[in-house]
């Protein structure tokens, strides 16, 4: 894979005597593979939710996703695809995930139909996977991108906005939702921060608040694509599959902001280039 991966980039590098449209084409391409590359784990668990039905009658299908999750983590680890230390961030998402689901569960926000072995409170456990998917993607897409910062935020800022944002998804089952004021805090306290990215030997920038929106719709793609496969089902997918409500871009959107705090902060903590 490793291999694979250089000789890709090295095709598509520009020179000084490219024009400037294949130099816009092989930028596009660069970034469109390291995108991909990036999304491992997540497309590992999309092609396993369409293809796990057809076990359904050897093994329950939550079980099923469980085994293959945790199987293409250690192979990502042992074939260098992932460090140790993004193998803890993607168990510290697993297990916020975990407690985010028992607690959505409970209060009826969808459900998870189908029998497991490896189910608690109605949550199977390969369900933490799809949240330490989206931490592996962030992950990935820091080193293959070289992702950098630029204005971040106060640490104190940072820490306690991604707090607030992870606690109002547990607390507005019983208490107003305050995401309208959350997003607004977003705002002023991103509103200078950028991300530069490195595609071969150039670097471009992009507006933090903007990154988090696109990441945040994608991710609102795939779970539609997720709850016509039966990931799981929210109340109003029982009777027939429909497309995710719009509003859950903006709850997606607010996950990755979390996601991004946690790993931008593990970064800080360890010392290295943020």
């Amino acid at each position: 894979m490793k291999q694979l991966h250089q000789q890709i980039t090295t095709r598509l590098s520009t020179n000084s005597t490219d024009r400037l449209s294949v130099i816009f084409i092989k930028k596009l391409l660069l970034f469109g593979w390291l995108q991909a590359i990036s999304c491992i784990f997540p497309v590992i668990i999309f092609l396993s939710l369409a293809l796990s039905s057809w076990a359904s009658g050897y093994i329950p299908r939550y079980d099923l996703l469980l085994i293959i999750c945790i199987l293409a983590q250690f192979i990502m680890y042992k074939t260098g695809l992932e460090t140790k230390d993004e193998v803890y961030v993607i168990t510290m998402f697993h297990v916020l995930g975990l407690i985010m689901e028992l607690h959505k569960v409970h209060h009826g926000s969808w459900s998870y139909p189908e029998a497991a072995y490896s189910k608690f409170f109605g949550v199977p456990l390969y369900s933490g996977f799809m949240y330490a998917s989206v931490g592996s993607y962030i992950c990935q897409a820091w080193r293959n991108l070289q992702l950098r910062t630029l204005r971040w935020p106060n640490k104190l800022l940072a820490i306690t906005i991604g707090a607030a944002i992870y606690l109002n998804f547990i607390t507005n089952a019983f208490l107003p939702d305050v995401r309208l004021y959350i997003a607004i805090a977003l705002i002023i306290i991103f509103w200078r921060t950028k991300f530069s990215f490195t595609l071969g030997e150039s670097t471009h920038k992009i507006f933090a608040i903007l990154s988090f929106i696109l990441i945040g719709f994608f991710i609102w793609l795939a779970e539609n694509i997720a709850t016509f496969l039966g990931a799981w089902r929210y109340a109003y997918q029982h009777n027939g599959w429909q497309m995710v409500e719009w509003h859950k871009i903006t709850s997606w959107s607010l996950l990755v902001i979390v996601s991004i705090i946690i790993v931008g902060q593990l970064k800080i903590f360890k010392k290295e280039v943020f």
